[in-house]
C-alpha cells in the first residue's frame, strides 16, 4: 500500500539555556514525519517542532521542500498542526488522509515514516498489544495511548499509525531497553486537539487538580465510612487554585467520575472494553468544560461539578517555545525551578540538589507558594562578596516574608528601600543595599555580557 501523504518534517530549533537564561543554545537540525491531514495541513508531534525556529517540509521521492510554519501546538498530548507557507499549493496533489477510531488490541497497524538510517519512506507493521493510560515523555503527563509492537525509531516520530487506509495514530515515543515497543496518540486524543483548534478552545489538556490514594485496604475503607460494595479513590491534597479547589475535599472518595464507577486500585472500564486510570475519563475535555463526579465524605453522599482547569503543578513540567524566566539583582541570578532547570544537571533524578527533587516530586502549591524561586548563580561582583557559595537553594524569604512567585518576587526587590534581606533554604542570609544594586546593576550586565537585568514576561523597573 503506498503512503503519498506522509511526509518529512525538517525542524531547525534553538532549545534556551538555563544555565544562562538570557541567551539560547547553538541551533539545531533534526527531521521528523508527518501526514497531510487537510489542505495545506500536516499533523506531526508537539516534540518535533518544540521551540523550532524554521520547518520545511518534505514529501516523499520529491527533492523539493516547502516552507512551513506551526499553526496550532498541544505539548501536552504531543501534537502540532503545521500549514504549508511556500509554496502555497505544494500540497495540493495529495488526497489527505482520513482519521480512524479507537483500534482494538490485536488489530494490525502499519508505522510509517522516515527513521534515520535512509532518505525514503519506511513502513514496519506489528499490533496493538495494549491500550491504557500512560506516560507522555515530552510532557510528563499522563493520558491515554496506544501501544503497538511495531518499531518506532528516531525519525518516526510525529509520523501515521495505520489500521488499513485510515490513520489509528501519530507515533510519538518508544520503550527503552526492550526491543519493538512503541506508543502512539489514539485517535479520541487527536480528534479532540482538531475538533479544539477549529472552535477555538484552549490546547491546555485539563487536570483534576488533585492526588489521590487507592482503597485496596478494606480497613481503610471501612474507617472512611465506605459500605462493603462501595469503592473509590480517597483524596490525599487538592492543589491550590486547581480545578477541584473548594469542590473536593482531603479524605472524600471519589466513587465515580463521569458515571464511571472507579475501583479500589484507582481504574475504570474505558468504552467498556480497557481497564485503566480513572483520569482517562478526560480524554476530550477542555479547559472551561465541566466534570460530574460521585463522591463519599463521611456518611454524605454528593453529586459535585468540577470545571476543569489547566494543570498547575508548583514545579512546572517541561516547557517549550518560551524563554526561562529570570532575574539579575545585584549579581545574583533567580530562577523559577522548572523541570527544565533541573535537566541542566546529567542524569538530574539522582544528581539535582535533593531540595529541587524534593519540591518537584512533593511539593504542594499554596496560597502562599505558586512557585519555588531559587538562586541559580553569582556572577562576582564587588556587591556580592561572601555569598558565592549560596548558589542552586530557595528563597524562602525576603524581607521575613516568603515570595508567592517569581513576579511577586521580583515586585518586592524593585520596591525596597535601605538593606535587603534574603534568606535561603540552607538558612543562609544575604543583604544588599538597594540603591548600591541599582547603581551596580548596569556594570554587572556589561561585565557578563547579559542584554538585559531581566526576561520579557516580567515587570519592567
Amino acid at each position: 500500500m503506498a503512503y503519498p501523504g506522509v511526509v518529512r518534517v525538517f525542524a531547525t530549533t534553538q532549545d534556551p539555556d538555563y544555565d544562562g537564561p538570557w541567551q539560547a543554545r547553538t541551533p539545531s537540525s533534526s527531521t521528523g514525519s508527518g501526514v497531510v491531514i487537510g489542505p495545506g495541513e500536516i499533523l506531526t508531534g508537539a516534540h518535533v517542532v518544540a521551540n523550532a525556529t524554521f520547518l520545511q517540509i518534505q514529501k516523499p521521492s520529491h527533492p523539493d521542500k516547502a516552507i512551513a510554519r506551526v499553526k496550532a501546538v498541544s505539548h501536552d498530548c504531543d501534537l502540532a498542526l503545521v500549514e504549508i507557507v511556500d509554496p502555497p499549493r505544494f500540497l495540493d496533489d495529495i488526497e489527505p488522509a482520513e482519521l480512524g477510531e479507537l483500534p482494538r488490541l490485536r488489530d494490525e497497524v502499519a508505522v510509517v515514516g522516515y527513521p534515520v538510517g535512509g532518505e525514503e519512506i519506511s513502513i514496519t507493521e506489528g499490533v496493538v498489544s495494549r491500550i491504557e493510560v500512560q506516560r507522555y515523555s515530552h510532557s510528563q503527563r499522563h493520558l491515554l495511548a496506544v501501544t503497538v509492537d511495531a518499531a518506532i525509531n528516531a525519525g518516526n516520530s510525529g509520523g501515521p499509525v495505520f489500521a488499513g487506509r485510515k490513520v489509528a495514530g501519530i507515533a510519538f515515543q518508544k520503550l527503552h531497553g526492550v526491543d519493538n515497543i512503541g506508543e502512539m496518540v489514539p485517535p479520541p486524543i487527536i480528534r479532540a486537539f482538531l475538533d479544539g483548534i477549529a472552535a477555538g478552545r484552549r490546547p491546555e489538556i485539563p487536570a483534576l487538580g488533585v492526588v489521590t490514594q487507592n482503597l485496596e485496604n478494606p480497613l481503610l475503607r471501612r474507617q472512611l465510612g465506605l459500605t462493603e460494595a462501595e469503592r473509590g479513590v480517597m483524596v490525599v491534597t487538592v492543589d491550590h487554585g486547581g480545578s477541584s479547589d473548594g469542590v473536593l475535599a482531603p479524605r472524600d472518595v471519589i466513587l465515580a467520575i463521569e458515571g464511571q464507577a472507579i475501583a479500589n486500585n484507582g481504574t475504570v472500564q474505558y468504552q467498556g472494553r480497557h481497564r485503566t486510570r480513572f483520569d482517562v475519563a478526560l480524554t476530550g475535555k477542555y479547559v472551561g468544560d465541566k466534570i460530574a463526579l460521585r463522591i463519599a465524605r463521611g456518611a454524605a453522599r454528593l453529586d459535585v461539578e468540577v470545571v476543569l482547569g489547566p494543570w498547575q503543578p508548583l514545579v512546572a513540567r517541561s516547557r517549550y517555545d518560551q524563554a526561562p524566566v529570570y532575574f539579575v539583582y545585584g549579581g545574583l541570578v533567580f530562577q523559577t525551578l522548572t523541570r527544565d532547570f533541573l535537566t541542566t544537571w546529567d542524569k538530574w533524578w539522582n544528581k539535582a540538589p535533593k531540595e529541587f527533587l524534593y519540591h518537584y516530586y512533593m511539593g504542594e502549591r499554596t496560597a502562599d507558594r505558586h512557585e519555588v524561586v531559587i538562586l541559580t548563580q553569582i556572577l562576582a561582583d564587588e556587591i556580592n562578596v561572601g555569598y558565592a557559595h549560596l548558589y542552586n537553594e530557595a528563597i524562602v524569604a525576603i524581607d521575613g516574608a516568603m515570595p508567592r512567585d517569581m513576579v511577586d518576587f521580583v515586585a518586592r526587590l524593585q520596591a525596597a528601600r535601605g538593606v535587603v534581606e534574603l534568606q535561603t533554604s540552607s538558612g543562609g542570609v544575604i543583604m544588599l543595599d538597594a540603591d548600591e544594586v541599582r547603581a551596580a546593576t548596569p556594570r554587572i550586565l556589561e561585565r557578563y555580557r547579559i542584554p538585559r537585568d531581566r526576561s520579557p514576561d516580567l515587570p519592567a523597573a
